[in-house]
């Protein structure tokens, strides 16, 4: 395995990301996952982490959670209990143990 720029990987981090206000039922209607995202060469930010979320957690209607390479209009996104809007939204660097919450402000069908 050949070194990155930064010459080694970063570890994996255990993130809790939780879903509320409808958006769980995208995720089988389990509203808390503790999920370990692996090691790479750059620090994870929200962008990555939505690419992730698509491919390991979201099994079905990708539509109704992320639109192009962000969460689509109705999704509030809080890290540690702050507005991501405060923490620089998809550039904001993931640390480990951080908690993040999408919670679906859509409602009715």
């Amino acid at each position: 395995m050949t070194s990155g720029a930064h010459g080694k990987m970063a570890a994996p981090m255990a993130v809790l990301l939780e879903f509320g206000g409808g958006a769980e039922l995208l995720f089988q209607g389990i509203k808390k996952h503790h999920v370990t995202l692996p090691g790479r060469p750059d620090p994870w930010d929200i962008r990555q982490l939505l690419v992730w979320i698509k491919e390991n957690l979201l099994k079905e209607r990708p539509e109704l959670f992320v639109q192009g390479d962000t969460v689509r209009p109705g999704i509030l996104v809080l890290i540690n209990d702050a507005d991501w809007e405060l923490m620089g939204e998809l550039d904001y660097k993931i640390q480990d143990r951080d908690n993040i919450v999408f919670i679906s402000t859509l409602h009715g069908g």
